[in-house]
């Protein structure tokens, strides 16, 4: 993976892209980026993670902090992805404006009005400038 690219630009899904955002939450992404090939290798998709032990994916995700949060988050949110109208992407659990700006960009093409986050807006002006 090219260590330029963000995070959401490594991903291979919708799922794996809110795993990412979630993961994220105030994390470094050079921490998540290390997390993330191995997770998806071990869990490339919701039902996969759903059904994986809550015991290695804790100790994939121990090095990005707050272990039981995100834990919980994901799993929640993989639930609902399964049901998902791929629509809102706040009506996923743990996503937020961020996830939702990030998803609207990288999936449905789209610039959100008032983007707050700093890579995202970076993003969105080279994107411009191309």
């Amino acid at each position: 993976m090219k260590a330029e690219l963000m995070v959401q630009q490594q991903v291979k899904s919708p799922w794996q892209h809110m795993v990412g955002v979630i993961c994220l939450n105030l994390t470094n992404r050079v921490q998540v980026k290390a997390v993330l090939p191995k997770l998806f290798k071990k869990y490339p998709n919701p039902i996969s993670f759903i059904r994986g032990s809550s015991k290695t994916q804790a100790k994939m995700l121990e090095p990005l902090g707050m272990v039981n949060v995100r834990l919980k988050r994901l799993k929640q949110m993989s639930l609902d992805m399964l049901t998902w109208d791929y629509k809102d992407a706040t009506k996923l659990y743990g996503i937020g404006k961020y996830g939702s700006d990030s998803y609207r960009i990288f999936y449905k093409n789209e610039t959100p009005k008032n983007v707050k986050d700093k890579e995202l807006k970076r993003y969105l002006n080279d994107r411009r400038n191309t």
